[in-house]
């Protein structure tokens, strides 16, 4: 049997959040990463072509409810002035039309949008600022998962974006304590407007995770291309195959990165000589599907309580409007 081969005494890198990331999940059985090891500069432009293809159906099904419903929204969140924070917000291409309705029906609106893309944040502003002069934009670079920091806005009422079904990449118990922490920061009255992807049909899940013109592909492949630059990784991307897998019993797409040959790939910065059976995978992201009864669920564990919920035509995806419980 391979054995993962390293000196005893920790390198330097594992103290880094990166470092530390791919020495833990690397050297564990099965191999896995943590779906924020994607979001590198490359691996943030990619996932916005994704959101444009026509497999993944999850961006432009939001977005919809959002232009049919988003006065709707805002009227349910009965506030005059409502500032807006959006965690992990990349370009707001979405909250975009959101920030219109709110226009339309209030005084002033500010927008917080957070992420750990500067471009992204840069992008989203130059285009708000352009299309949408009324919106006061307060862009913030930071890695809210890993430290969630002080919501801006206290004093004000508040409502907080965590839209496009990035809920589904945690695990249960994680996508819980995520919004707990969020809860912590609220106060009586404050909101947060959730959006989750529905359980629907195997082949449509699948499609969106596994598109005909290979940019999934290229996105996931991406992870090792970032461990290759900033750890000094010898990943040779093109021996791992992107594969996407429907886990009906866990209720959630998998995405793995399978190596096409026995292999060994040395990461000198951390120290570690990784050896990959044939076919052996790295674990890089999970997406979990939800009920709306689920939603509710996780929502009240958390101390919100749902007040209203959108969805489209089709009921596959569905965006909820909780209130500090």
């Amino acid at each position: 049997m391979h054995a993962v081969s390293s000196l005893p005494s920790l390198p330097e890198a594992v103290s880094t959040p990166l470092g530390a990331e791919v020495y833990r999940g690397l050297t564990t059985r099965p191999k896995k990463l943590s779906p924020w090891v994607f979001y590198d500069e490359r691996g943030s432009e990619l996932f916005e072509r994704i959101t444009e293809l026509p497999e993944y159906y999850l961006t432009r099904t939001e977005r919809g409810i959002f232009e049919a419903d988003g006065e709707a929204i805002l009227a349910a969140a009965d506030a005059q002035e409502l500032a807006i924070i959006e965690l992990g917000a990349g370009t707001a291409a979405k909250t975009e039309v959101l920030l219109g309705a709110a226009v339309r029906t209030q005084r002033r609106v500010t927008y917080y949008p957070i992420d750990i893309a500067a471009s992204a944040l840069d992008e989203a502003a130059r285009r708000i600022g352009a299309n949408l002069p009324e919106v006061r934009v307060e862009p913030r670079v930071s890695d809210f998962l890993r430290d969630l920091g002080k919501l801006p806005a206290p004093g004000c009422r508040r409502m907080v974006l965590y839209i496009g079904s990035s809920i589904g990449n945690f695990e249960p118990d994680k996508a819980n304590a995520l919004l707990r922490r969020v809860r912590q920061q609220l106060a009586a009255g404050d909101l947060l407007l959730l959006g989750a992807d529905h359980v629907k049909d195997r082949g449509t899940l699948l499609r969106a995770y596994n598109d005909s013109a290979g940019v999934t592909a290229e996105f996931n492949r991406n992870a090792l291309c970032r461990l290759n630059r900033e750890l000094g990784a010898k990943f040779r991307p093109r021996l791992f195959r992107h594969r996407a897998v429907w886990n009906e019993r866990e209720c959630r797409v998998e995405m793995h990165l399978e190596s096409l040959i026995s292999q060994e790939v040395q990461i000198p910065s951390l120290r570690l000589n990784i050896p990959f059976r044939r076919g052996e995978s790295i674990h890089t992201e999970n997406c979990y599907k939800f009920t709306r009864e689920r939603v509710a669920e996780m929502l009240e564990r958390s101390g919100f309580s749902v007040e209203q919920s959108w969805t489209d035509a089709k009921r596959w995806f569905g965006v909820y409007l909780a209130r500090v419980a």
